[in-house]
């Protein structure tokens, strides 16, 4: 075999040995049912026809890749934001492992969680025994402050009851009946992993406000909802609030979890939002929201419990960043201070100096509903044209708001929006109503390869880039962030239309 401890090749030319050519060939032959390549090739040119899209977007009973994740990796997330909390997933191995895999691929970080290890025999009379030994393994190993408990498709189909085997543990001397084990079921045959950052939220923090009483304060709480350059726009959040002076909390703050630094000491736990801090933050004045479609059980709690509730939709871009600070100042009756405003003013200076080669360029839009919002909000802030807006989690009340944005903005007329569609849809859209640019996670690289759309990554999960999380696309500062990242694409594209000498090198930016 090629591959040796003297020459270790990384996978992409370890492929192309002869040895592993000659075993792709033969498995094709076996197993591929062999094909001929113009049938292929003819079959693929229809699925980019306009008669193949009319079915393609007709289909209802099938899914091809998603853009969303199941219910227990927001889950998973949301718990990691609290200081020393392990999550603990009711449920098999296998599913941990990819909650896990997922979250440490993107943020390039070790992503604690553990199991319940449920099997066959636990399918069968239930999973009670798997959580008491899970929770008394848990604390004693891992010797966390908290254990946040969801749960995986197995535990939901069996109808185990988080609340009671809870209950059951304690009684059996798992943990101490004082012990903090909130919970939150999470079956991920339904919903995404929006709805499942949601219920954990709303099941932490009901554990520890349910029979506390409040008193009124004047702070503000801050939940940043799932995202997946939170490392960064957290920070940058926290930034802005410190220099307008407010006092405030982050409800599961994973800035430190997900970016810790390496210095010969592992943490297991790092950061997160105190445990005495989310006690404390049921007397806050209000609390917002930065991304609506991540909280809607946990918002409707928190104003229930007696606080304001304010919505945001991942606040990206000049308006989305007014509205952001507007109503910090509204709530908390401080100033928006001078140093802000001075990067709102750089960030207007950046748009207009780029502002020719943003100008009607089309784009198409897939990920998290208020990701989608922010973005198309923002393009259209650029004179960019949004074309297609795409979330499979997304509702048909997220489309109608959608349309309600995109009709506020000329650069939005010719837009059409895809709640609860997939990439395959996405597909057909590129290759029937083509865009100039691409914007999602890395999962759109073989979008970029069928279509030949050039993609910005933006959204979770990036596995093919690194470090794209620790930049802010929050705020001023993010916005800019983002404002360059669109731009080298369109340069990088415009650097590759006119690259061959004598023929297309009519751009001749470097001598003007």
């Amino acid at each position: 075999m090629p591959q040796s401890a003297d020459k270790v090749l990384d996978h992409a030319p370890l492929f192309l040995e002869p040895e592993y050519q000659d075993m792709l060939t033969e498995k094709k032959v076996k197993y591929e049912c062999g094909h001929p390549d113009e049938m292929v090739k003819e079959i693929g040119d229809w699925t980019k026809s306009w008669e193949y899209r009319e079915k393609n977007l007709a289909r209802e009973a099938l899914s091809v890749n998603p853009a969303k994740a199941c219910q227990p990796l927001g889950a998973v997330y949301a718990s990691q934001g609290y200081e020393s909390t392990m999550p603990f997933v009711h449920g098999s191995q296998g599913c941990v492992a990819y909650y896990r895999s997922h979250l440490s691929r993107h943020f390039k970080e070790p992503s604690s969680c553990v199991s319940s290890s449920m099997t066959e025999d636990a399918a069968v009379f239930g999973g009670l025994i798997n959580m008491v030994d899970g929770l008394a393994n848990t604390k004693a190993l891992y010797n966390p402050k908290m254990i946040a408990v969801s749960t995986t498709c197995m535990a939901e189909v069996i109808g185990d009851d988080l609340n009671s085997f809870i209950l059951q543990a304690k009684e059996k001397g798992s943990v101490d009946d004082d012990y903090d084990v909130p919970f939150a079921h999470t079956p991920a045959f339904v919903g995404s992993h929006v709805d499942g950052y949601d219920n954990m939220q709303k099941g932490i923090l009901s554990h520890f406000w349910d029979n506390a009483e409040r008193e009124a304060g004047e702070g503000l709480n801050i939940i940043p909802g799932f995202d997946g350059f939170a490392v960064a726009n957290n920070r940058e959040i926290k930034r802005m609030l410190d220099e307008m002076g407010v006092d405030f909390t982050f409800l599961s703050d994973v800035s430190d979890v997900y970016d810790t630094p390496s210095d010969g000491e592992f943490r297991m736990y790092d950061g997160g939002t105190k445990l005495e801090d989310v006690k404390t933050a049921l007397n806050a004045k209000a609390t917002i929201s930065m991304q609506e479609y991540c909280t809607p059980k946990t918002m409707e709690y928190i104003e229930k419990a007696g606080q304001e509730a304010i919505n945001l939709n991942y606040p990206m871009g000049i308006q989305a960043t007014d509205d952001f600070l507007m109503k910090v100042s509204e709530l908390t009756g401080k100033a928006i201070p001078e140093s802000l405003r001075m990067e709102r003013g750089r960030l207007i200076d950046a748009l207009a100096d780029s502002q020719a080669w943003l100008h009607g360029k089309t784009f198409a839009i897939y990920g998290d509903p208020d990701f989608v919002y922010a973005m198309a909000r923002f393009l259209m802030e650029m004179g960019a044209e949004p074309r297609h807006c795409l979330a499979t989690n997304g509702t048909k009340a997220w489309g109608k708001k959608m349309e309600e944005l995109l009709a506020s903005s000329p650069f939005g007329a010719n837009c059409q929006v895809w709640p609860q569609r997939d990439l395959w849809h996405m597909r057909s859209l590129l290759n029937t109503e083509p865009v100039d640019l691409l914007i999602g996670n890395s999962y759109g690289k073989y979008l970029e390869r069928d279509t030949g759309t050039p993609l910005i990554r933006l959204a979770f999960p990036i596995f093919d880039r690194h470090h794209h999380h620790r930049f802010p696309t929050w705020g001023y500062q993010g916005a800019l962030t983002v404002l360059v990242k669109l731009l080298d694409m369109i340069f990088d594209k415009l650097d590759d239309d006119t690259i061959v000498p004598g023929e297309t090198d009519y751009s001749y930016d470097l001598t003007r």
